[in-house]
């Protein structure tokens, strides 16, 4: 059961980031690896993201073989002067961080829509967290793939979830989520780098 094991891994991270502790690369790798599934599930809308966003993962679990803590990710980009630069472990944790932060917002748009469409809810997540630093063509990809969203019904059989069991997830993800994205962004606006870029 996917959604469950992606609300529990976040929980966990969470916990840790509440009890000040620092978050270890591959912990939150694995975690991050779990929400994979949910892009696929979504299908062509989210095709783009689900590459990048795997992609960025992946060179996260690689640079956990040498570095410890999502705190040094950073604190090793600052030594070597490439924190901004594409490709680098910073920079491909702020963009993981956008893709959790859409799933974030897309669960809680499902929470409060009736009805059993995805798209205005991905709409809104794709809208708020990714359009900005997208050019135009894949702004116009993505909102062309939108129509061949699954129904709400459809991606909660693909998670092997009924709507109560979906609804405890997406609202733990919700909460734990926002934890880790807080803790994320602090680490690059606390070394005066901001997230928007």
């Amino acid at each position: 059961r996917p959604l469950q094991e992606i609300s529990e891994s976040f929980q966990e991270l969470a916990v840790i980031v509440n009890s000040k502790n620092l978050v270890e690369v591959s912990p939150f790798c694995r975690a991050c690896s779990r929400v994979s599934v949910l892009f696929a599930c979504l299908g062509i809308a989210f095709k783009f993201g689900e590459i990048d966003y795997v992609a960025k993962v992946k060179d996260l679990e690689e640079a956990s073989k040498t570095i410890s803590t999502l705190q040094s990710i950073l604190d090793h980009d600052v030594r070597q002067n490439t924190v901004k630069k594409a490709g680098s472990h910073s920079r491909n944790l702020l963009r993981v961080k956008r893709g959790l932060d859409m799933v974030r917002v897309l669960f809680e748009n499902l929470l409060v829509t009736e009805g059993n469409s995805l798209r205005d809810s991905a709409s809104v997540a794709y809208d708020q967290v990714f359009s900005p630093y997208h050019g135009w063509a894949i702004r116009k990809a993505v909102a062309a793939g939108m129509y061949m969203l699954p129904t709400k019904s459809q991606l909660m059989a693909k998670l092997n979830e009924n709507e109560v069991s979906a609804r405890v997830h997406m609202q733990n993800y919700i909460t734990a989520s926002r934890v880790l994205i807080l803790y994320i962004n602090d680490l690059f606006i606390s070394r005066n780098f901001g997230i928007d870029w």
